[in-house]
């Protein structure tokens, strides 16, 4: 009996070998080596917070330089350095800085590091399989999906669903909830790879007439 099991166990992992199975661990390593391979991109974005929604254009440059230029709302920035994330928010005329170690921005987690500290904080599996699948009904966008849970409760996000564009194996969507129940999609599209974006364009110079507060994180 137990050789009759071991053969079938044999046949079995020989059948996934053959078919080209790949684990979701191992799918997801080789995106995460891919982002690691960009130099920089830009993308456009929208961003859907419970029912408020905003959209623009996302900078990215290796390591760890970021911006998003918001059309809606219109001028707002979000913009870190290296070492100072800045927000400007035309509505308040008001701009946050905060020193930090890497960007604060939701946006971050479609960075080699977001997707870094993805695979070691939450575990990594197929939404429906390896093989890809409608972005949304009616779409002719295929995607891999993937469903990561937190393996601690300490996480921000319960659980974050990601969709890999299958020709191009970049992020085309988000959707991250947090243990309320609040939930973030982000969706990517129209990227440019490796522009040779200059670090002039992760600095942000303010309106001069705006209202500064530092340290906003830690205000009380």
């Amino acid at each position: 009996m137990k050789k009759l099991l071991f053969v079938c166990l044999m046949l079995f992992s020989a059948s996934l070998f053959a078919q080209g199975i790949t684990t979701a661990s191992a799918y997801f390593k080789n995106v995460s080596e891919y982002y690691a391979s960009i130099k920089d991109f830009e993308a456009s974005f929208e961003i859907k917070i419970n029912k408020k929604e905003s959209a623009g254009k996302l900078s990215f440059k290796a390591p760890d330089l970021l911006r998003m230029d918001y059309s809606n709302p219109e001028n707002q920035v979000i913009c870190y350095n290296g070492d100072l994330l800045t927000i400007y928010l035309p509505e308040s005329d008001a701009v946050l800085q905060q020193s930090v170690q890497q960007g604060s921005s939701g946006a971050s987690l479609a960075t080699p590091q977001g997707l870094a500290l993805m695979s070691r904080y939450y575990t990594v599996a197929y939404e429906s399989g390896q093989n890809a699948v409608p972005l949304e009904d009616g779409s002719d966008e295929m995607v891999v999906r993937f469903n990561l849970r937190r393996k601690s409760t300490s996480e921000a996000f319960q659980y974050i669903n990601l969709a890999i564009n299958e020709k191009t194996k970049l992020i085309r969507r988000i959707e991250a909830v947090t243990p309320k129940g609040e939930e973030f999609i982000f969706n990517f599209y129209d990227y440019h790879l490796n522009q040779d974006i200059s670090d002039q364009r992760f600095i942000y110079d303010a309106p001069s007439s705006a209202n500064v507060f530092d340290n906003f994180l830690f205000a009380e």
